[in-house]
This record gives structure tokens, sequence and C-alpha cells, in this order.
């Protein structure tokens, strides 16, 4: 039986993580993996070194033990996505967490959005022009999450720190790495082709969601990127069209305001997954007579 966490329940999970319930280690090379409940975790640079005015790209790589899972942006039903607090030099600022798309666990009424196994979270991190050239620039992370198996959930966090020296020339791949970004940048989902036209209707119960895509989809499934507006265990009803396809999607008793917009990843299977934003246009009513 799933774990079932409620918004309450994390409240509670964050006071666990302050009573140290789970094992704590850090690194402080990028080499090395810090020991996790059930796995471990490290952050890894893809470039050798960073340069002032330059991007670049680090990832957080979680290895999980058979059985286990951490969570997507939006969990679902239960659950708590990672999150990092980082302590960066001065000039090196880190952008927004890029997720993967993620898979569907569950089954009753609790159904949640995962990863298991190997999985790389990509964090952008950029270099003020300003910013100077230095034998060493430490980048720090507090990463925080929650692992779980299908019996019980494990809060935890670590400690990780990388070091990258700073040179003027612009960054260079590193080559022990390369394989490991390509797969992870493979899984991320794409921006819908500028050809789509994707746009969502709204009836009493559900919200139906329509993708002219020029040719027909075998299958999809759609992960919401914002909790609380649809039923995540209640089954999605797939249509394919001659255009495309079309999803009903059971609207969350927890939906209290009405949402102009659905906002999410459309998974098509076989590694194929798009972003999709679709404006909802409101149900329409019958006139009274």
């Amino acid at each position: 039986m799933i774990y079932s966490m409620s918004r309450h329940t994390r409240a509670v999970l964050s006071f666990c993580i302050a009573l140290s319930l789970c094992s704590l280690s850090g690194i402080n090379h990028s080499t090395l993996a810090a020991s996790i409940p059930h796995g471990t975790v490290e952050l890894v640079a893809e470039n050798s070194w960073i340069a002032p005015g330059y991007g670049s790209t680090v990832g957080l790589h979680f290895k999980m033990e058979p059985g286990w899972h951490i969570y997507w942006v939006n969990p679902g039903d239960s659950g708590e996505p990672p999150k990092i607090t980082w302590q960066l030099p001065q000039g090196l600022v880190a952008g927004e967490m890029q997720w993967p798309a993620p898979h569907r666990m569950g089954a009753s009424t609790i159904v949640n959005y995962v990863y298991d196994g190997d999985v790389v979270l990509l964090i952008p991190v950029h270099a003020a022009p300003s910013i100077a050239p230095t034998s060493q620039a430490k980048l720090g992370a507090m990463v925080r999450f929650l692992i779980c198996s299908d019996q019980m959930c494990v809060p935890g966090k670590a400690q990780l720190s990388l070091e990258l020296p700073v040179r003027t020339r612009p960054p260079a791949l590193d080559s022990s790495v390369e394989s490991m970004f390509a797969a992870a940048r493979a899984k991320l989902p794409q921006s819908a082709p500028p050809s789509w036209k994707v746009s969502a209707r709204e009836t009493k119960d559900s919200f139906v969601v329509d993708v002219g895509a020029g040719h027909v989809i075998a299958q999809a499934y759609f992960y919401p990127l914002v909790e609380s507006q649809i039923d995540n265990a209640a089954p999605q009803k797939f249509e394919a069209t001659t255009s495309g396809a079309r999803l009903s999607l059971h609207k969350s008793d927890q939906l209290v305001n009405h949402i102009s917009r659905l906002k999410g990843v459309l998974d098509l299977g076989g590694g194929e997954a798009y972003l999709v934003d679709a404006p909802i246009a409101a149900a329409t009513r019958k006139p009274s007579k």
C-alpha cells in the first residue's frame, strides 16, 4: 500500500528532517556520491570549467535501489519533489531545475508521478561577465527530497559541493559525463511544435483537451504541472482523431477556483513528450427557457 502524504503531513515531514530521521552525507568532489537512504546522489558538472559570461549545466544525479522512487515537480496525490538551496560564489546564478517526463505510479485513489532507478535533473548555471577567474569556484547545494517505496517514505537531505576552475576561455565539455548529459536532455519534454494547435474546454466534471498535430496520435497521457487540477487517479479517456488526439481529464475535487489554462506534459510514449499550455474555454451554458 502506498503511503499517502497529505499537504498537512508535508509540514510534519519537514520537522522529521530537522530531527534527522534520515542518514546524511556530504561530498566535496563531483566524482563522489553522497549516501542517502536507499540510494546515492551527486552533483555533476557538464563542463570542465566555467567562464565569465558563459552558461553551463550541472546535474543532480540520483541512483535509487530497486523499488524506491523520488517525485516529479508535481508529485501527484502525495510526496514532495527534490528541492535545492544553493550556496554559490558571487557572480554565479543557478536557474530553474529541468524535469524529465515522469511515470505514473499507484492505483485505487492514490496516484503519484515519480522517477525510479537512475535519473539526472538538469540545472542551468550562468557566470556573470564580471566574475573573476580564480583557481577554483565552489558550488554548494543543500538538497532535500523524499524517497519512497510502496510501503514507506523516508525524508532525506544531503549537502553537496562541486569545485570548478574559472577560466577566461569558453567552457569545454567533460567527456567523462558527456553521454550522461546527452541522455538526460533526451528525456526532457520538448516544446510543442509550432504547427500544433492545442486547446481545452471545460465541462461540468472534466477538461477536454484537443491536440491538432496534423497526424494521428496513437497514444497519449497528460501529466499536469499544477497540483489539484485533475483527478490523478481517474482514468484518462483517450481518443485518436484524424488530426491528432483528444483527452478527457476528470477534474479534481480539490479544484475550487476557475482556471484559464491547463499546463502539463503530454507523453506520447517511446520517449516522446511535449510541454503543452492550453487555454480553457468555459463550459457552454444552455439558455434558460
